[in-house]
Order: structure tokens, then sequence, then C-alpha cells
């Protein structure tokens, strides 16, 4: 195991922010990347990662990693360090109001220029082609912040992996997964393995988060190439949402981080034998299907339902109540489906994303993520 140390620039005289990486398995040949807690509250990935690094350390000791395997526990030190009146502000820089999953750079020009000239029949060729060009452009962005940096560092230590794992949490939540609609097929064993009841499928969903700058470039550049160049779909990029926040404990993460390991020895990045796949507890929905249960006005929450319910489209789902006047507005779901994820709050303001159905019949356009 390798520990590699990367420096932000500092915003202010006297303080400077590190991300770490730890490096498994022998460079040079097929690559994985895990990073947790982009969203710096999101806690229960950053004890996974602990777990995984734990599994993995064994496996490089046994020459059981076939490749590299990257681990970035604590993926965002910026919003580690964000406290307000004792509460953790980890979603959004406090300095631009920018949420740290966005706005990671689309480099599919870029990297088109650099490879359009090289491409030719063999898909694998191609593939080495475009990991280089991934692996130039991000070496060659341009930062002004200190968040662009970290998203730059970020980039730079998963954009050539063919594995690229984003572990996150919801507020209150059942495990879920978003992915890329085309890498179904990919996805399909970890979502067996992690017992995934939902997965959301999107091939843009707005604001390009941090999976989708990884994988959406690869069908991007193959839709341009065409079948006489073929581009393979090279990265395999999911955004993991380990249950809820308060989901924090050694069982469960051990768990998890087997689940990681049975996963990549299904890939054959790990020597041996892979455990037969589980049943898949619920099949993948759009995500333009995910109906959010919105609240009109302000109050207490009575929930009647909770994640992990089947709820039919106009069951009750929470009461909103205004204690003084005595009013209840009553929520129901929009769609048939699974209700994934609620809020943990229970005094919510006019607007506030109360919950989310995953439903089978893609029902909304445009911007389909929450801020």
């Amino acid at each position: 195991m390798q520990r590699r140390d990367h420096p932000l620039p500092s915003r202010s005289l006297g303080t400077l922010r590190t991300l770490t990486s730890f490096h498994y398995g022998p460079p040079g040949g097929p690559k994985v990347y895990v990073q947790a807690s982009l969203h710096a509250d999101e806690l229960p990935g950053m004890l996974v990662a602990h777990h995984l690094r734990e599994r993995l350390a064994e496996l490089e000791a046994r020459d059981a990693l076939r490749g590299e395997v990257v681990v970035v526990p604590v993926a965002n030190p910026i919003g580690l360090s964000q406290w307000l009146l004792r509460s953790p502000i980890g979603r959004f820089e406090l300095a631009s109001g920018e949420n740290f999953n966005r706005h990671y750079p689309a480099l599919r020009d870029a990297v088109w220029a650099r490879i359009e000239p090289s491409l030719g029949p063999d898909a694998q060729a191609n593939a080495a082609l475009v990991r280089a060009a991934l692996r130039e452009s991000v070496a060659l962005l341009t930062v002004e912040s200190e968040l662009e940096a970290q998203r730059r560092t970020l980039l730079a230590l998963a954009c050539d992996a063919e594995v690229v794992l984003d572990l996150h949490c919801d507020a209150e939540a059942v495990l879920h997964l978003y992915a890329g609609t085309p890498l179904w097929p990919q996805t399909e064993p970890l979502a067996r393995y992690l017992g995934a009841q939902a997965t959301l499928l999107a091939t843009e969903s707005g604001d390009q988060p941090f999976d989708e700058a990884c994988s959406q470039i690869w069908w991007e550049l193959a839709e341009k190439a065409g079948p006489a160049r073929p581009i393979p779909l090279g990265c395999l990029s999911v955004t993991v949402e380990l249950r809820g926040m308060a989901d924090v404990g050694h069982a469960q993460a051990r768990q998890d981080a087997q689940a990681l390991v049975d996963f990549l020895t299904h890939r054959g990045l790990v020597a041996g034998e892979a455990p037969p796949l589980p049943p898949l507890p619920y099949p993948a929905t759009p995500l333009a299907g995910s109906m959010p249960v919105t609240a009109p006005v302000s109050g207490v929450l009575a929930w009647h339902r909770g994640p992990g319910d089947w709820v039919r489209e106009g069951e009750l789902i929470v009461d909103v109540i205004d204690p003084i006047s005595g009013q209840v507005t009553a929520l129901a779901s929009a769609t048939d489906g699974l209700l994934y994820a609620r809020e943990n709050l229970r005094f919510v303001t006019a607007g506030t994303r109360l919950a989310k159905v995953a439903g089978q019949e893609a029902r909304r356009t445009g911007k389909l993520l929450g801020a």
C-alpha cells in the first residue's frame, strides 16, 4: 500500500488542506477508484472505506489484487471543516454556495481532439487512447479556487479507472444506487451484492455530478466515433447511497465492504471465486421516474410511510402540521413505486423535498437531482 498526500491551494494565510489517497495492488493494469463522503456530512462511506481498506490490505498481502485499487476515505476536506453553530455544512461550499458533487468539468471535446486521429478498429486500443487522453486533459485543467483544485485532484485520481464508486448517503433511506442508463448491465451485479433496493438510471441527470463526469464521456465518445472505430463503455461509475446519515455502525459497514470486495471478485479484479449473485431486491428504474414529495407549507412532519415501503399513487405519505392554526396538510405519492428516501428533519419550511418514490414511468425532465 502506498499513501499519497495531495495538498490543495490555501484560501487564506496559515491554512492548508490535503486530500489523501491509498493505493493497493499493482499499478498499470485494471484500476478501481473508491471515494467516500464527497458530501462531507454523509458519513457511512467513511466507515465503509475504513473496513474496505482492511480487506484490501489482506488481499494485497496475499497477492490477490489483479489491479490497482485507490481509496480516498475523506474526499472533501473543505466540507469537513465547515461547521456553523455546532452543525456540519458538508453539502455546499460556504465560499461559493456550490454543491460539492456538481460542476465537474466535461472533457469530451478535449479528449476527442486528442484521440480522433488515432482511433482504429480495435476497441481495447481505443479505450487505452481514451484513458491516456483523460489523464492529459485533467492535468491541463486550470483551477482558480480551492474547490476547483479539489475537483481536479479527485478527477485525476479517478478518470482512468474502469470502476468508480462514489460513496454517499441520503437523509433517511434504504441503500440505493445512481448510474448511467447504458451501464445497467454492469451495475446489476453491484446492486445484487449490496442489496440495493433501488437503482436510478439516467444518461444525464444535470449539473455534471462526479459519477457522470467519469462515465458519461465514454458513451458520448462512442457515439462520435461510430461503429467502425468502437469505443467501449470503459468506466462503470456508480453513486452508492449507503442508506441514511445515522446508519454508521461496524457490522453494517463490514458487510458493505465485503459486498464491494465480492463485486470486484465477480469482475475478476480480485483473485478467487465470487459468491453467487443474490436476488435483485428491486428492478432498475429511470431517475426521471423518481417522483418527489414536496412540502407546500411549513410545519411539523408526521410520517405515515417510511423508507423501503411500497406505495401506490395517491397513497398518504406524510402530514405537515401547523401547530398554531391546527391545519394538517396531507401529502400523497405521485406514483406507484418504492419510497426509497425521506427527510430526517421533523420541522420543515415550504418547498422542502420530503421524500422520493422510485416509479417505473419516466415523468420528469430537466435537472433530475436535488440541490
